[in-house]
């Protein structure tokens, strides 16, 4: 298992938009990812998961993958998430 602790950049924090975003690139990733904010475990793979984690701007998330490719999983997912998800 490899992780990385991140902070959501994105203004409206993750609401369906990026939460969509982040759900469909993590859903061609061959390893498991999860996002661990506060005391919670969030498949990241489902969007539902993510909205209902109200993960808010400025919230420290810890992204990790466990599996075949992990390393290049996460790196791809801490990329995406740096970059504003798309916003």
């Amino acid at each position: 298992m490899v992780s990385q602790k991140l902070v959501v950049k994105n203004e409206s924090g993750l609401h369906a938009r990026p939460a969509g975003v982040l759900a469909q690139a993590a859903s061609k990733c061959s390893s498991n990812v999860t996002i661990v904010v506060g005391d919670k475990t969030v498949q990241v793979k489902s969007i539902l998961n993510l909205m209902a984690a109200a993960i808010k701007c400025g919230t420290e998330i810890e992204l990790r993958c466990d599996g075949e490719n992990e390393e290049e999983d996460l790196k791809t997912l801490v990329d995406l998430i740096e970059s504003g998800l798309g916003e």
